[in-house]
């Protein structure tokens, strides 16, 4: 049985021990349920760091901030749906529906009356297909006083997008505490660290988006944040949002600017004052060149400007261009590769935290040979094993010798875990060839396995490796 029905069949269990407890069934019939919506990724960040604008970028629509009456902002959350439709959820009332209506072509959300203190989240179903395997939050800013937040991220979202712009211990006193349990601690890294704003990286020169991603491969291997993250990327959300959603009026305003004299526009591009200042060349008002700056940043008006001289001049084609620099595309694959692929046994992971939860707060004597199976099946779970050795290959914690190590990332799932990706072979193959390769790789691992020109770490990632083409065995019958 895979981790996800073994983990199902331990929550059924739990709920019927607990049947007199309606605030432990109802908590673990939540978990229970989980495993058949999409996975929960929480955005989380300082203030600052670009959280709404980069939850924009991935839905590819202008939903993000939901700021309430006082001006606060609550967990909102943005699922996929057919049709438009706004939910409040009081802490001590029944939902209820929110007006919506569009205002210039962008939704807008009426919360007038509504205190942040008075709500315990914001549901927005939203026809994205962004949304189809994904259920994004949106999460207020972070403070000093993380503790509140950390403890409703790791209760309600099964993976993390962390913003920063560099490394504080605000930042990393977050990521620690997610892992401040001793199941998370065992199980593997839910959480991706996004250098966000990278176009402001060296003051917004034309070379940001290298400089940030040279920055990002720094902070792979930094010592304080092994073991917080599987992964570090440098995005731009502005520059994401920009392109996906810029319009043609925006293109021929940035086209206007293009044409003018380059030294002054790169004089007027020294500083966001001197833009919108009466002096800047193109010919454009003031209100159009302060829509530009909010809507691209300096670095994005420098670089558009860029790519018209260049020859990229249409809307579609500086938009996909943008897109493309913006480092988007990494953050989805990454996101596709470390959660959503594995979101089975991310929503395990949770899953096993809330069960976890309720066997300590009301211990049963009926339940100690439940918690007994919950420890053994946190120690034994190779789908964890594997996670783990992913995001110690990606983090450079675990290095193995090429071509070794893409095999291995390979082999564990890295590219797919459906199994014609996991021996690297094309999909259509039969039967017979899916075994050779399996027996291929198992042997080869393991002679890696018991290699002492190897390190202690290489050889323990060898013998995950071998775990999974043992594994694979037992799949070859559906083929």
């Amino acid at each position: 049985m895979s981790l996800a029905g073994r983990t199902r069949s331990m929550l059924v269990d739990a709920i019927e021990l607990y049947r007199d407890s309606p605030r432990a069934t109802h908590w673990l019939r939540r978990h229970l349920d989980r495993f058949a919506e999409p996975l929960r990724l929480a955005v989380v960040g300082q203030p600052g760091t670009g959280r709404s604008t980069l939850v924009n970028a991935l839905v590819g629509d202008e939903v993000a901030p939901l700021l309430v009456d006082d001006g606060n902002q609550v967990p909102t959350w943005y699922r996929g749906a057919a049709h438009p439709r706004t939910r409040v959820y009081p802490a001590q009332a029944p939902p209820r529906d929110a007006p919506m209506a569009d205002v210039d072509g962008q939704p807008h959300i009426d919360l007038e009356g509504w205190r942040a203190d008075t709500l315990d989240r914001i549901v927005v179903d939203w026809p994205s297909p962004a949304l189809r395997a994904l259920t994004i939050i949106d999460t207020p800013g972070l403070d000093t006083a993380s503790d509140t937040a950390s403890d409703t991220v790791s209760a309600e979202a099964d993976a993390v997008l962390y913003l920063m712009r560099h490394p504080h211990e605000v930042d990393l006193g977050f990521l620690r505490s997610i892992q401040d349990h001793p199941i998370a601690r065992a199980t593997p890294v839910n959480a991706l660290v996004v250098l966000s704003r990278a176009d402001e990286v060296g003051g917004g020169r034309i070379d940001a988006l290298t400089s940030a991603r040279r920055v990002a491969r720094g902070y792979r291997t930094d010592a304080r944040l092994r073991g917080l993250c599987q992964n570090v990327l440098a995005v731009s959300g502005l520059l994401a949002h920009a392109g996906r959603t810029m319009t043609d009026d925006e293109a021929a305003a940035l086209g206007a600017l293009a044409v003018a004299p380059r030294a002054e526009l790169e004089s007027a591009l020294l500083s966001a004052d001197r833009f919108a200042g009466d002096a800047a060349p193109g010919g454009l008002d003031a209100r159009t060149r302060l829509a530009l700056l909010d809507r691209f940043g300096l670095f994005g008006v420098r670089l558009v400007t860029a790519l018209i001289r260049q020859g990229v001049d249409t809307a579609d084609e500086l938009a996909d261009e943008l897109v493309r620099r913006s480092g988007l595309a990494e953050l989805r694959e990454a996101v596709d590769r470390c959660f959503t692929g594995r979101q089975d046994v991310l929503k395990a992971r949770s899953a096993l935290l809330a069960l976890e939860v309720v066997l300590r707060m009301e211990p049963l004597p009926a339940a100690r040979g439940l918690a007994t199976a919950l420890e053994g099946l946190v120690t034994s779970a190779h789908e964890f094993r594997e996670l783990r050795l992913l995001a110690a290959l990606h983090g450079g914690r675990t290095t193995l010798p090429d071509p070794l190590a893409e095999e291995a990332r390979r082999l564990v799932g890295g590219d797919g875990t459906a199994l014609p990706a996991r021996l690297g072979v094309d999909h259509a193959a039969d039967g017979r060839e899916l075994y050779g390769a399996v027996s291929d790789a198992l042997l080869r691992w393991q002679e890696q396995a018991e290699n002492h020109a190897l390190g202690h770490a290489q050889r323990q990632a060898a013998r995950v490796v071998v775990r999974s083409c043992e594994g694979m065995y037992a799949a070859l019958s559906g083929y």
